[in-house]
């Protein structure tokens, strides 16, 4: 073979491993982008309904169902006082069938007057007798494995040995029921016969002689006549809730048991139609309303210039005719509703979602309850139980939840909040990416801010300006610094120069103001050197002249801070912004985001932007000078013009380098989702907080699909600024490439 033949075939090799690896690269992206979808699909789905079977009811008279939480047993008060277990499915290794009653306990000797339940996460429920007493019983399940597999077994635990509880002292007969605990109190509210209302708030003291437990009560009767239609009381059991038709009564109770009216709210039948359902959602921060219209309205807690009030925040049209009950989810705020034609509304208040209407499957519903793993369904219509298979896996997360402001429960109004987790399991979740997105702009913007002048300023002067010996030393140094770890440039940022810049930040605004004035009156005073001494500076070396006066001001700066702070600001800078300006000072802010940032984003401008410069060719500037263009001249009108492509390139790399760092704003801020352009706060970014939630998510959760929705918006971002880039630089080169 041939020297041309060989040389014809390493060509051929080079361009189709070129061109391959060109393929793979934008193969890999696609995958990338298709994978991220893979996984954020899923929190955009609908809810589905499906009925798997159908068992004839163990009672007729049902004041309330449940479902253990793995859907294997499910139970029914009866309206005689009993609690009846049952089978929802067959069991291997069991006798157990769809139906089959496993356990039945007669809760009341006697006929009851009233029934009452806790919220669902608590599981306690009592019924009131004769007497004006009231029993409480809380269904429980045994846990055993054999052979591998999980049986489940159901038993009864009766509150306070099965001791009735006085709560009217009048012993009269309790109609309406409500009650809550928790652990060692608990807060009873009802009506008598007679049309009274009252509330007992019952705590549980050990003698101390004789080690047995007490109970004590503190009895009261609320001021209002007439009958009332619902009461509730909140599980932190420091509220008592009375509707009577659209009044409705909020009172306050204390810590010693004491009682005082808070709020009388009147519901203008006109504008949400008159009141049928009252429920608390999960938290029991939030009060559901139903009305006769078929909308549910929500009303929380605002803070204003009278205290906390109960207000109306939004309402959903749940059905056409009125609605008959409401049913709330254990933890999440998603709730159901029956209407009186038997339809089923699905809907999330958070995200404001309206995710099923209708009859699931054909069946119409009287009565309905949720597992604790919203997994299934149990309802109950003419004596017939069904059974659903629930699939509604994201109900919080809607697009307009994610990019909109949503009036969260205790917020004084709409904003956009990041707060995924908390210590509750009934939290509230708020996943608005706003916050996050404001602040990956936020650093990106004042890194840039910080290191565009110098990154560019620096590649021009050592393109254009310095010797060549100076330059081989400088620019290898100056790209020797994106080998730098960003790991330990927000180590340094986070540990010393934060707290550097808290104790000295008269110094450093100082530094950024002097050092440029500095340089331009250095520069005006050698103007006005003897020529014979300017000529020897104008060979690219007088840059290093101006090393000891930058150390100087610098030095100077840091030198004069505590006399300028003690002079201007009181000897406090921090407390005088906080006090006097009312500006918010965090030691690490986006000042120290901006410079550690910045020295990291500096080398990528430099490096690009220098060779850029460096590569207009000799011809068109010194054609410049020689048609009597000054040296500035031939700069900003031929060489610039000439490089702006790639020094535009430098820019966009420099912003998508900017917006994609991780460990310097993890490191160097407070990473707090606020959206704030104050320079003395911090920011949460999408990078960082991928990095700082991912490891504590759960696979598959609503929280862990929302942390690849911000990668995928990360993505997008990065995807959209390197777009514009390389248009922009089309253009810019098609436009002086003439030249």
């Amino acid at each position: 073979m041939g020297a041309s033949n060989y040389r014809l075939l390493k060509d051929r090799i080079a361009r189709w491993g070129v061109s391959f690896g060109g393929i793979m690269v934008l193969v890999a992206l696609l995958l990338i982008f298709f994978y991220l979808l893979y996984v954020i699909e899923p929190i955009f789905r609908g809810v589905e309904i499906n009925h798997t079977r159908s068992i004839d009811s163990p009672s007729e008279q049902v004041v309330a169902m449940g479902v253990e939480e793995q859907s294997e047993i499910g139970y029914q008060f009866t309206g005689q006082g009993e609690l009846i277990y049952f089978a929802l499915k067959a069991k291997q290794g069991t006798d157990w069938t769809p139906g089959k009653v496993l356990l039945t306990h007669q809760v009341t000797e006697s006929q009851p007057t009233a029934f009452a339940q806790t919220q669902p996460q608590n599981n306690r429920y009592a019924y009131a007798i004769e007497g004006g007493q009231v029993v409480m019983i809380e269904p429980k399940f045994s846990s055993s494995f054999r052979n591998g597999e999980l049986y489940i077994e159901p038993r009864v635990s009766m509150v306070n040995d099965g001791e009735p509880v006085q709560v009217d002292p009048q012993a009269g007969r309790i109609t309406k029921l409500a009650f809550e605990y928790d652990g060692e109190s608990m807060l009873f509210a009802g009506e008598t016969a007679d049309e009274r209302v009252i509330v007992n708030f019952v705590q549980a003291a050990r003698n101390f002689l004789s080690g047995e437990v007490e109970l004590t009560s503190k009895f009261h009767e609320l001021p209002i006549t007439g009958g009332i239609d619902q009461i509730k009381v909140t599980p932190d059991l420091r509220q008592v809730l009375v509707r009577q038709a659209n009044r409705f009564w909020i009172f306050d109770v204390t810590r010693t048991g004491q009682l005082k009216e808070r709020q009388l709210l009147t519901v203008d039948p006109r504008r949400h139609g008159n009141i049928t359902d009252m429920a608390l959602l999960a938290g029991a921060s939030s009060i559901l309303f139903g009305h006769d219209n078929g909308k549910v309205t929500q009303w929380f807690e605002v803070a204003g210039d009278d205290g906390r009030r109960y207000q109306f925040i939004r309402d959903f049209q749940a059905a056409e005719s009125a609605i008959s009950e409401i049913v709330v989810e254990y933890y999440r705020r998603t709730f159901y509703t029956i209407a009186q034609d038997g339809d089923v509304g699905v809907f999330h208040t958070t995200s404001q979602a309206d995710l099923f209407r209708g009859k699931p499957d054909g069946y119409s519903i009287t009565q309905m309850v949720i597992d604790p793993r919203a997994n299934t369904l149990l309802t109950l219509d003419q004596g017939q139980l069904n059974i659903f298979d629930l699939v509604n896996e994201h109900p919080e997360v809607t697009w307009s939840g994610i990019w909109q402001e949503v009036w969260y429960e205790g917020y004084p109004e709409p904003d956009y909040v990041w707060q995924s987790t908390s210590g509750s399991d009934d939290f509230e979740p708020k996943f608005s990416l706003v916050p996050i997105s404001f602040g990956t702009i936020k650093a990106a913007a004042y890194a840039m801010l910080f290191a565009v002048p110098i990154g560019l300023a620096a590649a021009v002067y050592t393109a254009y300006f310095m010797s060549p010996g100076v330059r081989k030393v400088v620019k290898p140094t100056v790209e020797i610094m994106e080998a730098l770890p960003t790991v330990i440039l927000g180590f340094l940022a986070g540990l010393w120069l934060a707290p550097l810049v808290e104790q000295y930040l008269p110094g450093i605004v100082a530094v950024i103001i002097l050092v440029p004035l500095a340089v331009v009156a250095f520069a005006a005073v050698s103007s006005l050197l003897p020529q014979a001494l300017r000529n020897r500076l104008t060979d690219g070396r007088a840059a290093l002249i101006l090393i000891p006066v930058v150390a100087f001001v610098g030095w100077f700066s840091f030198a004069m801070s505590p006399v300028v702070e003690a002079w201007l600001f009181g000897g406090n800078v921090r407390q005088y912004l906080t006090n006097e300006l009312g500006i918010t000072f965090d030691q690490r802010n986006s000042l120290v985001v901006g410079i550690a940032m910045g020295f990291a984003v500096i080398p990528t401008i430099f490096s690009i932007a220098e060779d850029a410069v460096f590569s207009v060719p000799k011809h068109l500037s010194n054609g410049s000078l020689a048609l009597g263009a000054t040296t500035w001249q031939t700069l900003t009108k031929v060489v610039l013009l000439t490089a702006s492509p790639g020094i535009f390139s430098a820019v966009m790399m420099g912003l998508g380098r900017a917006v994609g760092e991780t460990m310097i704003v993890l490191m160097a801020t407070g990473n707090t989702p606020i959206m704030d352009w104050n320079i003395f706060e911090g920011m949460r970014t999408l990078s960082a907080n991928i990095a700082v939630e991912m490891p504590e998510s759960e696979v598959g959760s609503s929280h862990y699909r929302i942390l690849f929705l911000a990668a995928f918006v990360l993505f997008v971002f990065t995807f959209a600024f390197n777009t514009v880039a390389e248009l922009v630089r089309q253009r810019l080169r098609e436009k002086y490439s003439s030249m």
